[in-house]
């Protein structure tokens, strides 16, 4: 009994985890149908910012201050990036999301000297609760509430403002929204924002579980997120939630099982299943290119 709730404690946690990035993945495609690959490396870098800057500030500076700087980073790739091709090709923006995910990784590198870097102790997710007689860490517990919470603000952004109206509209037909005077700009740029604010707070989760990072940190976990993303259905919030407490579970049942050294191709098999069986996933919709 108390294995199978470790279980699921890790499961719900990993999940929530996932869930935080996966979300920025699926935000970005409903709106450009684009894979923002550099978003798992958007992740990283957000750990390694509070590294730095919890050696400067104390904690609770340091943790506004990182959330800050990972949405500032969000925004400079999109307009740097993204922005000047707006109108290109969209194989031409895939490969600008490729290369940005190469210059974050090769500049962690040269920040870090490729060496691990040691995540700071946040007291408040690192000490330990025991339910059920199992003991585990207060991340756990606090991780699917957070993610609940989150999750919610955002649906009541999307869903009863004027800025979440403007993402369904260009979401649902980019050429006619720009016609009707919607800044398409200005909302592409807050959906990487807010895909950067929700990557910034699942490496705080994420990294304190994990608490050693190096400059390829971001692309297991940016992997995965992205096949919940699609197991969910691409360009769906709540799909995107639900894929990745499957994934989180299903990883978590796995790695305690004499099959754990098949945990991550379990995770890339399901992707190419889901791809063959029902391409849009659970909750998604087919779609017809708009740009």
């Amino acid at each position: 009994m108390q294995y199978a709730l470790s279980i699921f404690l890790s499961g719900i946690s990993l999940g929530g985890q996932y869930a935080l990035i996966a979300i920025g993945y699926t935000l970005v495609y409903g709106i450009l149908r684009l894979i923002n690959f550099a978003h798992g490396d958007v992740f990283m870098v957000a750990g390694l910012f509070m590294v730095y800057l919890s050696t400067f500030f104390p904690l609770w500076v340091a943790l506004p201050l990182m959330l800050v700087l990972t949405v500032t980073l969000g925004f400079a790739i999109e307009r740097a990036a993204y922005k000047p091709l707006r109108s290109a090709p969209r194989m031409s923006v895939m490969i600008s999301a490729i290369g940005v995910s190469y210059l974050l990784q090769n500049l962690a590198t040269y920040v870090t000297g490729g060496l691990p870097k040691s995540y700071p102790e946040l007291p408040l997710l690192s000490g330990s609760v025991t339910i059920g007689g199992v003991s585990t860490k207060w991340v756990t517990v606090i991780t699917p509430f957070l993610v609940i919470a989150l999750v919610f603000v955002l649906t009541q952004l999307i869903n009863h403002t004027k800025v979440g109206m403007a993402m369904r509209a260009v979401a649902k037909d980019f050429e006619t929204s720009q016609l009707m005077g919607i800044k398409i700009n200005s909302v592409i740029s807050m959906t990487f924002i807010i895909g950067s604010f929700l990557a910034g707070v699942g490496s705080m989760l994420y990294f304190t579980n994990y608490p050693s990072i190096v400059p390829l940190s971001g692309a297991l976990p940016g992997l995965r997120a992205f096949v919940a993303a699609v197991f969910g259905g691409i360009g769906s919030v709540p799909g995107a939630v639900v894929g990745a407490f499957i994934i989180g579970m299903s990883e978590s049942v796995i790695k305690g099982s004499p099959f754990s050294i098949f945990s991550d191709a379990f995770t890339f098999a399901l992707l190419i299943v889901i791809l063959v069986v029902k391409p849009t996933g659970l909750f998604g919709e087919k779609v017809t290119d708009k740009v």
